[in-house]
């Protein structure tokens, strides 16, 4: 939970300190510019709230490894959803009104986590988990998405290295797998999702786990 917290808030703070220019940048999500994927996080603090006050009675269904649906296709863009995110994201015209709704609607959810009782089941997309299991599957999110975000953008900080070794931890429970230790944190989550193309040495390091790889995670 409280890994949740600070991998969120060193995503909200990279956010509020990017300049307007960096909104028209590419980041590291397929055909989304940044303002994309700062649109995309609002949906996914959206998300965050819904599902922290969707409590469920039933049993658990999945955990914070099996929450993640998981593919060998990466996105081509043509999801509904995709499509319509960067519709949104175009409609807010100036980048400060994107900040302070990311602003609004991300403290909103890092309070409601940091309140939730991490043994609550709660219910999201037809499943049930613990609130404490759900919010762990978002450590990955935010990581990765903090990567997406700096992709092209060398003075904006970095997600923090407790994050990146949380994010990792939790890929490699996903693929079944260890990466090698000669991989960073930042390269087994790159290299993992497909986010980067592994150098033949690399490639060769991953052994067998180059075979599953990568992992496009939704």
């Amino acid at each position: 939970m409280d890994l949740f917290s600070r991998s969120w808030a060193a995503l909200l703070t990279a956010v509020a300190d990017l300049k307007d220019a960096d909104f028209a940048r590419t980041s590291g999500c397929a055909g989304w510019l940044v303002r994309d994927l700062v649109c995309h996080l609002v949906i996914d603090a959206q998300d965050v709230l819904i599902t922290l006050v969707t409590p469920a009675d039933t049993e658990v269904t999945r955990d914070a490894v099996t929450y993640w649906a998981v593919s060998r296709t990466p996105p081509t863009g043509d999801d509904p959803l995709d499509a319509l995110i960067v519709r949104l994201a175009a409609a807010y015209e100036e980048p400060g009104l994107l900040k302070f709704h990311l602003d609004d609607v991300g403290s909103a959810a890092g309070r409601a986590a940091g309140r939730a009782d991490p043994g609550l089941r709660v219910s999201t997309q037809d499943q049930v988990l613990t609130a404490g299991d759900y919010l762990s599957a978002y450590i990955l999110e935010w990581t990765l998405h903090h990567l997406d975000l700096v992709a092209h953008l060398p003075d904006v900080a970095r997600p923090p290295a407790e994050a990146l070794a949380g994010a990792r931890e939790l890929l490699e429970r996903i693929a079944g797998a260890a990466f090698p230790a000669s991989f960073s944190d930042r390269d087994a989550l790159l290299v993992g999702t497909g986010r980067r193309t592994p150098t033949d040495a690399e490639r060769a390091q991953l052994g067998t786990l180059a075979l599953v790889l990568p992992l496009h995670l939704g």
